[in-house]
C-alpha cells in the first residue's frame, strides 16, 4: 500500500512537471545570429544571418529545455555584397555544399529562474562540435500585442573557427577566435 501511494504521488509529480513544458517558436523579427571577428587588430568585422528558424521546448519550473535552430548560411549579411560572396564561398561557409548550419541543445543551466547557459552542438560545414551559449540577459514576458508569453535573451560564445575547418586567412593574420552573438526571442505556441 505504501509503495503504491508513493508511486502514485511520484507519478503525479512527474506528470505535473511535464505539464509545465511549453513549445516556443523563434520570432524571426527579434532573433538574430551574428558573428564578430578581428580584422588585423584594427577593427572588427561583423555580419549576421538573416534567415533562421527554430523551436524551443522550455520548462521554467523543471529548469529544463531543448532548442533546435537552423540557419540559412547563404543569408549571411555583412552589408557589403563582395564580402558576403566571399563568406559564402568555399573559403568560408561553402554554402553550395552546406546550405545550413544547425544548433541543437538539451542542457539549459539556470541562475534562479533565469536561463544562464545553453549547452549544445553546432553543426557547421558538416562537422558537429559542442558550443555553450552564455546568457547576458534573459526574461519572459506577456506580449500585449500577441497575447502570448515570449521568452528570450542575449547570448554569446567564442569559438575557434578552425575546429570546423574554416582556416582561410589564418596564415596572414586573421584570428582563429570568432565571437557568436545571439539575440533571441521565442513565442509560446
Amino acid at each position: 500500500m505504501r509503495t503504491t501511494l508513493l508511486a502514485t504521488v511520484l507519478g503525479a509529480a512527474s506528470l505535473a512537471a511535464h505539464a509545465e513544458a511549453a513549445t516556443y517558436a523563434l520570432d524571426p523579427t527579434h532573433t538574430f545570429v551574428a558573428f564578430e571577428i578581428g580584422h588585423f587588430g584594427t577593427s572588427t568585422n561583423r555580419g549576421r544571418f538573416d534567415k533562421k528558424q527554430g523551436t524551443v521546448q522550455f520548462d521554467r519550473s523543471g529548469k529544463t529545455g531543448k532548442l533546435d535552430v537552423t540557419i540559412d548560411t547563404a543569408s549571411i549579411n555583412t552589408g557589403t555584397d563582395a564580402f558576403n560572396k566571399h563568406l559564402q564561398s568555399k573559403d568560408f561557409l561553402n554554402v553550395a555544399e552546406y546550405p545550413t548550419a544547425r544548433f541543437t541543445a538539451d542542457k539549459f543551466s539556470f541562475n534562479g529562474d533565469k536561463v544562464a547557459e545553453v549547452a549544445g552542438q553546432l553543426t557547421l560545414l558538416g562537422k558537429t562540435l559542442p558550443v555553450t551559449l552564455k546568457a547576458n540577459n534573459f526574461n519572459c514576458y506577456e506580449n500585449s500585442m500577441l497575447k502570448r508569453e515570449v521568452c528570450g535573451g542575449d547570448f554569446e560564445a567564442t569559438i575557434q573557427r578552425s575546429q570546423w575547418g574554416v582556416v582561410w586567412g589564418l596564415n596572414f593574420g586573421f584570428p582563429d577566435t570568432m565571437r557568436l552573438v545571439v539575440q533571441a526571442e521565442a513565442i509560446r505556441q
